[in-house]
């Protein structure tokens, strides 16, 4: 499902939005992010965003702790760069639980945070440098989607992980790249570099010198490479 026509302009979407400060999770255009929503703060939220705007920005911790994945401390200060999602499925589960999809619209800037009595983080939102995430597809042209394709074969084979090749070679490269920059397995300083990348093309370089680096530090003979 992909949300962006919903906004034809940056101005549709909302200047101030509740935000979920997750380490190691970036959220891109068209790309979905599944969450398990448990806590009480995070549960409220949704019920909010569900009953309102349906948008919540994701964004990383400034310095991320491996131990927490979401901070406790509400004065955490934030990763100035975060993505705006929409949730397009919600599940409520009996044991009180919210399964909630959120599919990315744009990436935004945080301008300043808004004091609010609500439990969660709200943030006053500049996309103005983003206007091009709400463009479909926008660049992906430049993108060497075979050496793409070809170095995530290669990563796959040594890590013994699978795939459906059928579904990923009919895949738009935009969502491709998105997609797996979302789900890739790097550190948080690296998702970043993903997700602040400033292009689709750049982005899928950087997806593939990072997988390049994870090949040479996790072949024992030495000969991962991405071609």
């Amino acid at each position: 499902m992909f949300p962006a026509p919903r906004y034809n302009h940056t101005s549709d979407l909302p200047v101030s939005i509740p935000v979920f400060p997750l380490t190691g999770a970036i959220l891109l255009p068209r790309a979905t992010m599944p969450l398990n929503v448990f806590e009480p703060r995070y549960l409220a939220m949704t019920d909010n965003a569900v009953a309102g705007s349906r948008i919540i920005g994701i964004v990383q911790p400034l310095k991320p702790d491996p131990e927490e994945e979401s901070p406790q401390q509400p004065v955490v200060p934030l990763k100035a760069v975060g993505c705006a999602g929409r949730i397009t499925a919600f599940q409520e589960l009996d044991d009180g639980r919210i399964l909630i999809s959120l599919t990315g619209i744009a990436r935004f800037r945080i301008a300043d945070e808004v004091e609010t009595d609500e439990p969660y983080r709200i943030c006053r939102i500049d996309y103005s440098a983003y206007e091009n995430d709400l463009i479909i597809g926008y660049g992906e042209e430049d993108v060497d989607r075979v050496a793409l394709l070809d170095g995530l074969r290669s990563y796959m084979a040594i890590n013994n992980l699978e795939a459906d090749w059928d579904a990923i070679g009919k895949a738009p490269t935009e969502l491709l790249v998105n997609s797996l920059s979302v789900i890739s397995p790097f550190g948080p300083e690296e998702k970043q570099a993903l997700l602040e990348a400033p292009d689709i093309k750049t982005r899928a370089e950087t997806l593939a010198t990072l997988a390049k680096m994870e090949l040479a530090s996790t072949d024992p003979s030495g000969g991962g490479q991405m071609q």
